[in-house]
């Protein structure tokens, strides 16, 4: 009924707090029947909605417009699409079977659902599971520790997305050309775009005919001809398995004015607050820069036992050199500061780059064992870190020097982002030397770099492909 409201058990968050879920149907209903009339949708065709890509942000997205939306099964249908075959291997079986078991919820909704037996034989080695199938019990691999709500999951591609009204991308930057490469082909018969959201954070670096950095949503609209104005970048300072959890969070939707509002009060609940911006590429290209800062971060915290001082050592030079660079990128980089400290500071604080970062620098990780890694799915920053630094190094891009009065290439004022490229990149030196680095008394103040850039001209609207 609308208007009603629907009083559900109470919820025991990671935090240790309880709460008690009040669900507000009437307007939920309400705001999936406006955005519906915004689309133009009849009243007997489906909003579909599907989520490409599977890793840990990408499935907490779909999981929360399923347990928001999924209910109103005469109205719109949430799916999210991952490769199929992705064996669940036996050490994350078993940790799986404990979270299970360990969550009375989950135990007695897999018991109905008559999916226990599977998880047993599959702790005791009698039995394979898969990535695939998990995910529609509601477990994503690169996060077992967080149950969802379960899925609706397609693992055929074409199936998935050919008359999709809103694709989410969650796929890494790494990954995003080439599947929606494929996607392309099954959607030269639509007569309109789809929407397209895309979570994902990383960057490449192109250098012809000039260096410029290209995002994932610059790939998504090459590969598949969607206008631009359809395509949109969503962001902000969160870990994907708190958002599940309900503390409270905030992000941006970035992109045109005809999509990025009306998506934003669609997406917006009473924990996780989405606000719109119309500044979509700097969005996306600072989203994949603290990736790159964050590993160095985790590197320094294990290298110093956790020292505070070393790490706000780290936190002084690592945002100086991201202010330097922001000044490069875009034109009002002041209006950036906020979403770009805040989202540095959560990733530093439990991002997946920053514990690469210490698992390297323990030598629990080796980087031969690449940037996928099992459990936590892509490092992002690994990249990022090749793209920035190639980018930032040519000599096309050069600025004054302030001590040695001559023109030099960006990079060499960014001795941290020199650093991780050594380290991660042409792996020259051992994670030891971020810290020689940051020792180093030739380092300017950073301070200094700050004023350099803010002193400056330095915008170079080409690096993001404006002319």
């Amino acid at each position: 009924m609308v208007g009603s409201i629907e009083v559900m058990m109470p919820n025991v968050h990671s935090n240790g707090s309880v709460s008690v879920s009040v669900s507000h149907n009437g307007g939920l209903e309400e705001k999936l029947d406006e955005f519906r009339r915004i689309l133009g949708k009849s009243d007997d065709d489906l909003l579909k909605i599907v989520g490409v890509g599977a890793g840990a942000w990408g499935s907490v997205f779909a999981a929360l417009l399923q347990d928001s939306y999924g209910r109103f099964r005469d109205k719109v249908q949430i799916r999210i699409w991952r490769r199929g075959g992705r064996a669940v291997d036996r050490a994350t079986a078993e940790h799986l079977f404990e979270v299970i078991n360990s969550r009375e919820d989950v135990l007695r909704r897999l018991i109905r659902r008559c999916a226990y037996l599977k998880y047993v034989e599959a702790r005791l080695g009698d039995r394979i599971l898969y990535a695939d199938e998990i995910l529609k019990d509601g477990f994503c691999l690169n996060m077992v520790d967080t149950p969802l709500s379960p899925m609706k999951v397609v693992t055929n591609l074409q199936e998935a997305v050919w008359d999709a009204d809103i694709v989410v991308n969650g796929l890494p930057s790494t990954e995003t050309r080439e599947v929606f490469e494929e996607i392309r082909n099954y959607w030269k018969e639509r007569i309109s775009p789809p929407i397209i959201i895309s979570l994902s954070k990383g960057i490449e670096a192109a250098l012809d005919p000039v260096p410029h950095i290209i995002t994932p949503t610059q790939m998504i609209s090459r590969a598949t001809g969607v206008p631009k104005e359809n395509i949109l970048y969503l962001g902000g300072p969160n870990i994907a398995s708190e958002i599940y959890n309900k503390e409270y969070a905030n992000a941006r939707i970035c992109g045109a004015e005809k999509w990025r509002i009306p998506l934003a009060k669609f997406l917006r609940q009473p924990h996780f607050i989405v606000w719109d911006n119309s500044d979509l590429v700097t969005h996306e290209v600072m989203g994949g820069l603290k990736n790159v800062y964050a590993i160095g971060a985790g590197m320094v915290a294990s290298l110093t036992n956790e020292s505070a001082t070393s790490k706000s050592v780290y936190f002084a030079h690592c945002t100086s050199e991201m202010i330097f660079i922001t000044h490069l990128l875009t034109e009002e980089p002041e209006k950036l500061a906020g979403p770009l400290l805040a989202d540095t500071y959560v990733t530093l604080l439990k991002g997946r780059n920053a514990w690469y970062g210490q698992m390297i620098a323990k030598g629990e990780l080796s980087l031969d064992m690449g940037d996928s890694i099992s459990g936590k799915g892509m490092i992002q920053g690994v990249s990022a870190v090749g793209a920035f630094y190639e980018l930032l190094s040519q000599s096309s891009l050069s600025v004054m020097h302030p001590n040695e009065k001559k023109p030099v290439a960006p990079v060499e004022l960014c001795p941290i982002l020199k650093t991780l490229y050594k380290i991660l990149i042409k792996r020259e030196q051992d994670s030891r030397a971020i810290l020689e680095a940051l020792r180093d008394e030739r380092l300017n103040d950073p301070r200094e770099r700050i004023e350099i850039a803010q002193s400056h001209a330095f915008y170079k609207p080409s690096l993001l492909g404006q002319p």
